[in-house]
């Protein structure tokens, strides 16, 4: 079986390889403790965070499912997230890209307006395929793109200017209500220093992460020369991260994407932690014709179960072999489970 990605892209002159209800609690809570003598009464304040509305949540959650009878889906246990959560209240529905190059994504192939138009149709297509579920709509930019050249850090990463975040956000703004997501490839860094560079947009209610194993080249081989990984640690690390974010500025969970189209992409999935503050969602991102793209979500997604699934379409690199087609929301509805993160690149 091949698993690969789109090819490599030309990127501000350097080539870059790139291949899951109540409202939010504002109140406070003071709770008095008495010490010593009556007089010396302390007075803690903290944050009353209230969970979604449970019952939905296992009814969607289940539904989602599609009928799975291999006891994987849905997964057990998970804790139920605060409130404001987006999934699995919505499908997420995104355009993927970097506004540097037209061969990344149709995010930045596009100009904003037609852009729109192109990812308003699909909306519509999946407003159509299931009314139940309500799209929110994304886009998520490469805001750290894996280099074929070292940098002045050596590090093989190209990181995008703040300037250019502000503009996808500004883009975002065009439609009301968009999310954005921010995705990382760190080549030879590392997630704990990358993050930091994007903290400021994290801290921000609609902006959420997006991580590819693909080019975390822990071994220090070159980015695009193989196939890069994550640990469960590394997720755990990432997801506390954006927990401790989520606590200390009073935001609704983060949504957290992890692409996946290798089982060595993601090791030890079964270690991976769920925390209330954040929805992790295990994203299949490979490319091919619809059984490749079908055999790789139920051999890498659907058989290591996580929390919630998402799924990618490739305008170009999935019409290269027959049928010559992309898959439709119509045949994902029919997937085990189905797919809540939908990506268009």
């Amino acid at each position: 079986m091949r698993f690969t990605k789109i090819a490599g892209a030309l990127l501000m002159g350097v080539v870059t390889i790139s291949t899951f209800a109540y409202c939010t609690s504002d109140g406070k809570k003071a709770a008095a403790k008495t010490a010593g003598t009556k007089d010396s009464t302390k007075v803690e304040e903290e944050n009353v965070r209230t969970p979604v509305d449970t019952a939905k949540y296992n009814e969607l959650v289940k539904k989602l499912a599609n009928g799975d009878t291999t006891g994987k889906w849905p997964v057990k246990n998970q804790p139920y997230p605060l409130a404001g959560a987006i999934l699995p209240f919505k499908r997420i529905v995104v355009y993927y890209g970097n506004l540097h190059s037209k061969k990344m994504g149709a995010l930045g192939e596009y100009a904003p307006k037609e852009m729109w138009q192109r990812l308003n149709a699909e909306v519509k297509h999946w407003e159509k395929v299931d009314p139940a579920t309500p799209v929110q709509v994304g886009l998520h930019y490469i805001a750290a793109v894996a280099s074929g050249t070292p940098g002045k850090d050596g590090k093989y990463i190209n990181r995008m200017a703040n300037s250019q975040i502000d503009s996808v956000l500004a883009i975002a703004k065009m439609h009301p209500n968009t999310i954005v997501f921010l995705d990382l490839q760190v080549a030879l860094s590392s997630i704990k220093a990358e993050l930091p560079h994007i903290e400021k947009y994290l801290q921000m209610p609609n902006v959420h992460l997006g991580i590819d194993p693909e080019f975390s080249m822990k071994d220090g081989s070159l980015p695009g020369k193989k196939i890069g990984t994550y640990d469960a640690a590394d997720l755990n690390y990432v997801s506390g991260y954006l927990a401790d974010m989520v606590k200390k500025y009073n935001l609704p969970p983060k949504v957290f994407v992890v692409h996946r189209f290798t089982k060595k992409m993601v090791t030890n999935y079964q270690n991976i932690k769920l925390r209330p503050e954040v929805q992790t969602v295990m994203h299949m991102d490979g490319w091919g014709e619809p059984d490749l793209k079908i055999g790789t979500y139920r051999h890498f997604i659907f058989s290591e179960p996580v929390q919630f699934t998402g799924f990618k379409l490739f305008y170009k690199n999935d019409l290269k072999k027959a049928p010559n087609r992309l898959m439709t929301p119509e045949e994902l509805m029919k997937l085990k489970p189905a797919p809540i993160y939908i990506q268009y690149q």
